[in-house]
């Protein structure tokens, strides 16, 4: 046996089936939070706990659950109050508990690949798209981005069509658009 060679168990583990499932839990968001920090870049990590940090009225490394849904506002997330339940339910974590920065950082891992930015916008463009080409018109969009859900300005519009490439009939290419307007911007 391989671990006898190594000298790491000198007599066999009786476990029983909830401890093996405990284990197996625990090696799950181990794993979990290891390939997170792989995923989340540095800046990431250091904005996420400097707010997180600001909710820390303790300063033990934890924040109340009941502040998790401002806490992820506050970086840009947008979980709904039941999302935010699922994610403390998923963590074994009471509502009137506290949770710790690895498994927040869990949370907003789960939450940010949860929302993808990018796919919402482009199904929601190409249900303007009625012919389904891959195109709509700058007054179209402009109409949609100036009068429904959260509104923009005039102003806030133009900027973000800075980044269209505008064809000759006034039409863009929307999935072209929508992943110039997703790209990180640049912090140089």
């Amino acid at each position: 046996m391989v671990s006898e060679a190594f000298g790491l168990i000198q007599t066999p583990l009786t476990l029983l089936p909830g401890q093996i499932l405990k284990l197996v839990f625990l090696f799950s968001l181990l794993l979990l939070s290891t390939l997170q920090a792989k995923f989340l870049s540095q800046d990431q990590i250091n904005e996420f706990k400097e707010c997180f940090s600001l909710y820390d009225k303790k300063q033990k490394g934890k924040i109340k659950a009941s502040d998790l849904l401002a806490v992820m506002r506050c970086l840009g997330a947008s979980p709904t109050p039941g999302e935010v339940q699922r994610h403390l339910h998923l963590h074994r974590i009471d509502k009137n508990a506290e949770l710790d920065f690895s498994t927040f950082l869990n949370i907003m891992y789960r939450q940010m690949k949860q929302e993808e930015p990018e796919r919402e916008i482009l199904t929601a463009l190409s249900m303007i798209d009625r012919q389904k080409r891959g195109i709509i018109t700058i007054s179209e969009l402009k109409a949609k981005l100036t009068r429904l859900g959260e509104k923009l300005s005039e102003e806030e519009v133009d900027d973000l069509l800075k980044a269209a490439k505008v064809g000759p009939n006034g039409t863009i290419k929307y999935e072209e658009f929508v992943h110039k307007i997703c790209l990180p911007t640049v912090d140089y």
